[in-house]
This record gives C-alpha cells, sequence and structure tokens, in this order.
C-alpha cells in the first residue's frame, strides 16, 4: 500500500518517532499528531488515507475524537492500547474505530492490520443493485437508501452489507465473514461482528430490535433475507 498517507495520533514523541520510521520504511507518507485538536486539523489539511489513533491522549479522550473523526471521515481507523479487555474494544468499535491494536505490537502485525483496513473489495467482482421496498443498495456507487431517503455507512459496513447480500439466504459462519472484510489473518474476533451487524441494524432496519433483513444464527454467524424473499 505505498503511497497511502497515514495519520499517527499519539502524545509520546518516541512512539511518533518510531512509528513514522516504520511507516515510511514501507512506503508510507506519515503525518502526525500530539493529541486530538491537531488531529482533527491534519484530517482537515492532510486528507489521510488511515489513522493511528492512541486511545489515551491528553484532553479529549482518542474515543471522543474517534467520534468526530468518523463523523466527517471514510478513513479507516485502527485505534492503539494497552487495554485488551472486551469491554475496551467494544468501546472502540462503537466509537467508529474499524480495528484495534494493543500495545506493544509487533511491526508486522500492525503492517498487517493497516493492508487490511486499507483493503477495499476488489471492483472486478460486480453485484447487481439489490432492490426491496424499504431498502435498496446500489454497490457500483456505492449508495443506500432506506425507504428512498439516504444512509451513510462507513466503508466496513458497506464491505460486511455487501458480503452478506452477495450470500443472501445463507448463513454465512462468523470466521467467514472476518476473513472476507477484515483479511486472513481474523477469525476469532467476533466481537466485532456484534458491533458492525448492530450499528447496520440501526441504520437499516425499520426496527432494529426486531430484524428483518440482518438474521443472527446463533453459534454460526449471519444472514442477509429480504423479508418478500422468506415469505415466498
Amino acid at each position: 500500500m505505498s503511497n497511502s498517507v497515514v495519520l499517527v495520533v499519539d502524545d509520546e514523541p518516541q512512539i511518533r518517532r518510531v512509528m513514522r520510521t516504520t511507516l515510511s520504511s514501507h512506503g508510507y507518507t506519515v503525518l502526525e499528531a500530539k493529541d486530538g485538536p491537531q488531529a482533527l486539523e491534519q484530517m482537515r489539511a492532510g486528507r489521510p488515507d488511515i489513522i493511528l489513533l492512541d486511545v489515551n491522549l491528553p484532553g479529549p479522550s482518542g474515543l471522543e475524537i474517534c467520534r468526530e473523526l468518523r463523523a466527517s471521515s471514510d478513513a479507516p481507523i485502527i485505534m492503539l492500547t494497552v487495554r485488551n479487555s472486551e469491554r475496551d474494544k467494544v468501546q472502540a468499535l462503537d466509537a467508529g474505530a474499524d480495528d484495534y491494536v494493543v500495545k506493544p505490537f509487533g511491526t508486522e502485525e500492525l503492517m498487517a492490520r493497516i493492508r487490511a483496513s486499507l483493503r477495499r473489495a476488489n471492483p472486478a467482482e460486480s453485484l447487481p443493485p439489490f432492490h426491496s421496498p424499504e431498502l435498496s443498495i446500489d454497490f457500483e456507487k456505492r449508495v443506500v437508501n432506506v425507504k428512498s431517503k439516504p444512509v451513510r455507512l462507513t466503508p466496513k459496513e458497506f464491505e460486511l452489507l455487501r458480503f452478506l447480500v452477495a450470500n443472501r439466504g445463507k448463513s454465512v459462519p462468523h470466521r467467514r465473514l472476518l476473513q472476507a472484510v477484515w483479511g486472513p489473518d481474523y477469525g476469532e474476533e467476533t466481537e466485532y461482528l456484534r458491533v458492525f451487524i448492530n450499528q447496520l441494524r440501526k441504520k437499516i432496519e425499520p426496527d432494529p430490535r426486531r430484524p428483518r433483513f440482518l438474521h443472527t444464527e446463533p453459534w454460526i454467524g449471519y444472514r442477509f433475507e429480504a423479508p418478500e424473499e422468506k415469505s415466498r
């Protein structure tokens, strides 16, 4: 992924220096910020392709800054933190992060996570538009409408929805979903799916508590099915 621009947000100069050296050696252009306000400024000025964001920042926390960044940008966000509980991971994903890396981490792990977050669906793999009375999706234009009103999805939300629609009517196992959307190094991070499916349901379901499109298959995975198809 050479030529991609990475914004590193961390209050420790030594960590930023190591990250700059590592990322530059892999062909990335590096922007830096020491706190949230500087990160927002760099986002507006530099338009990075991906953001590495520390959770523990002075002033507004990394979670708060993540929400602000996500409100105005679709750039992938990887949260960096020393915390490793499922609760912490869910909080980061709920705030709008695409991925979560625990410190200390190895260079190869970080590079793999960056490549996975920058990965996009292969445009050659065309998928016809999906239309129903309540939901329509144009995969080529990446446009989603719920009851004729546009809905904004993050890139990861769109990729997850796209893969489920491509396999609609079928139960897709957790591991297969994770590897299709996040990459081959994933498979056990079921909390990622839980958070992103909940986010998608809030955006596309008439009643997220009683989903009509995105169905949970207990202990297996998830299934997309249009209500009119199910009734046939």
